[in-house]
């Protein structure tokens, strides 16, 4: 079914949005390759401070989920968009790492506030929620891919200090075409729903809140998004540098014309590229497939992935990148299934805490593992840190596993509608 006029300008809006947040959130492990290189700080110390700002783009997605059931979401966004590219200008002035982490931690707070207001707006707003939610993932890989990409090629010319002014740049262009675009957020939903009466939410009403989402299905849907995270933020965080190091890309020869261009940055690019398949097959299979069933299947794929780096890392260049490519398909062919059950087991007038809740497991909770990678690697070895990441995707397909076979437990089947059919 052709998406309407509303359906297309929230699509558009959140696009955008979508695709600068992971603009500026995967610049950063290319920038802390060179880091790295520029300050006298370790692995650890500089996993700290980038898991540090991180954290807060999870933790801040609660309190942004509570404003944005109470506030224009809209406006959020905007803020959002401002914010990021703020932050980055400051990262352009930073001269040691506690500037760096002044940059991070403005970065974080500002971008904490982009995904549940976009995803409260989606579910509230469209009513071809599937084929834009795939659209919108789309939008997000893109970015994913683009961050990496212009920054590891802007690189080869500027200093890292002018790279990060300059990727600030398309951020303020989005707060412009925000600035016009015009939608009803509430299109998608009963009309006794209050989209944002732009009032306080008292401390009793958001204990209320929560105690009725965590006395639901969503309290598994939480526990299952915190360890997809714990293994995105983790394997993204280092799998650039861990590309760097291998033998395989090392002993590439450049020619002379290409002399500057990083391989390794490359192929990193390349698997998020894939992602955007991965995005949209997801997106669109959430029309058809349950969410649990959907994300049992690919947490036993990612689990098998990260288990079958430990032996490809040792093969040559060819092999890495494969595996690199299928890894980064089901890497985001997972986050439409998980955004979608959200959707499904929650009321939409609590749309916004629901996905601050869930975007604090996916980025708050799921930072934790660049901390605990950033030991692992420099302490014990790669094999271990691969065998970590393994470990949280079996954490995610056991429970993924619980709420499918457990599901008329947890939830109305009547409130599931019909993403449920297969079960």
């Amino acid at each position: 079914m052709a998406l309407d006029n509303n359906d297309r300008s929230i699509a558009g809006f959140t696009m955008a949005g979508h695709a600068l947040v992971h603009w500026f959130e995967t610049s950063i492990p290319i920038f802390l390759v060179v880091w790295l290189d520029s300050f006298d700080a370790g692995v650890a110390l500089f996993g700290q401070v980038v898991a540090l700002g991180y954290a807060l783009f999870g933790i801040g997605a609660l309190p942004s989920g509570i404003l944005s059931d109470r506030f224009e979401t809209k406006r959020l966004i905007l803020y959002c968009l401002a914010g990021m590219s703020g932050a980055f200008l400051v990262l352009s002035l930073a001269t040691s790492i506690y500037a760096i982490a002044v940059g991070l931690v403005l970065w974080g707070v500002a971008a904490s506030i982009y995904h549940p207001a976009g995803l409260a707006l989606i579910s509230t707003g469209v009513e071809e929620r599937g084929t834009v939610f795939a659209w919108h993932g789309i939008a997000g890989n893109a970015g994913i891919a683009l961050g990496p990409f212009v920054t590891a090629t802007l690189l080869i010319v500027f200093e890292w200090q002018l790279v990060a002014a300059i990727l600030a740049a398309p951020g303020v262009l989005a707060v412009l075409y925000g600035l016009s675009a015009s939608f009803d957020p509430t299109a998608a939903v009963d009309d006794d729903v209050d989209a944002g009466p732009d009032e306080a939410l008292s401390a009793s009403d958001l204990l209320a809140d929560t105690r009725t989402l965590f006395a639901s299905a969503f309290a598994v849907v939480f526990a299952i998004v915190m360890f997809e995270g714990l293994y995105y933020r983790g394997m993204l965080t280092y799998l650039p540098e861990i590309l760097h190091g291998l033998e395989a890309i090392t002993g590439l020869v450049v020619p002379a014309s290409l002399e500057g261009i990083e391989p390794a940055d490359y192929i990193y690019v390349g698997l998020l590229i894939v992602g955007m398949a991965g995005q949209y097959a997801g997106g669109k299979l959430t029309d058809r497939v349950a969410p649990a069933r959907g994300m049992v299947t690919i947490f036993a794929v990612l689990a098998v992935l990260a288990v079958a780096f430990v032996p490809v890392t040792g093969m040559g260049l060819v092999a890495i990148a494969t595996l690199c490519g299928v890894f980064g398909f089901f890497l985001f062919a997972i986050q439409p299934f998980y955004q979608n059950a959200v959707a499904v087991y929650t009321p939409a007038d609590s749309r916004g805490l629901s996905y601050g809740y869930t975007y604090l497991g996916e980025f708050g909770l799921g930072a934790a593992s660049i901390a605990i990678g950033g030991f692992v690697l420099g302490e014990l070895s790669l094999a271990a840190f691969f065998a970590l990441t393994a470990g949280f995707a079996l954490v995610g397909f056991l429970l993924s596993a619980a709420l499918l076979a457990g599901l008329d437990r947890f939830v109305d089947l009547d409130r599931a509608v019909d993403t449920q059919a297969d079960d």
